[in-house]
């Protein structure tokens, strides 16, 4: 059977710093810090994708329709196949 994470840990030296935290880092609270930083994204990210789909014109309608001029305010007066 497959050993995963590359063998057993060995002495390494203690005076090396390094960013990434140095040898097998576990930083206390990373799940948690994880999620903070996921919910900050989603905070910044949904907002931004919503103003975006409220503001979409597309004076050329597309050959295929897309996801988001379904979802856009202006997408059935852009495209009249849509106002069915």
């Amino acid at each position: 059977p497959f050993k995963m994470g590359g063998g057993p840990r060995y002495a390494y030296p203690k005076f090396v710093w390094s960013p990434a935290g140095g040898w097998w880092a576990e930083p206390r609270n990373w799940k948690s810090n994880t999620m903070v930083a996921g919910a900050a994204i989603a905070a910044v990210c949904v907002p931004l994708a919503y103003l975006s789909s409220q503001r979409e014109r597309r004076p050329v309608p597309p050959v295929r329709h897309t996801f988001t001029q379904k979802l856009s305010k202006y997408g059935a007066v852009d495209d009249p196949s849509l106002k069915k």
